[in-house]
């Protein structure tokens, strides 16, 4: 699977200490596999995030992003602590 990125996403994937900056790339490219997606817990949201999806960086850090395009390509949109994240809109 493809992966392209938000602006929003870059900026907060650059604020992050170069450490987390890594755990967030080992799980993108993770999610290029769809046969990792349930070890990332990539689950559909509701709301305000209807239409996209999260998965789990770790215990406390989540992307959000959309399935786009034929064949799927993900879009990350954000990365974000897990109450950040969904408190974004």
């Amino acid at each position: 699977m493809e992966i392209s990125y938000s602006p929003g996403f870059l900026r907060s994937l650059h604020s992050f200490s170069s450490s987390l900056q890594t755990e967030v790339i080992e799980k993108v490219e993770l999610l290029k596999n769809f046969d990792n997606h349930s070890m990332l817990k990539v689950h559909k949201l509701s709301g305000v995030f209807k239409g996209c999806y999260s998965c789990s960086v770790n215990y406390h850090v989540r992307i959000i992003f959309q399935f786009v395009g034929k064949p799927k390509q993900a879009y990350l949109l954000a990365v974000d602590n897990h109450d950040g994240a969904y408190k974004k809109s």
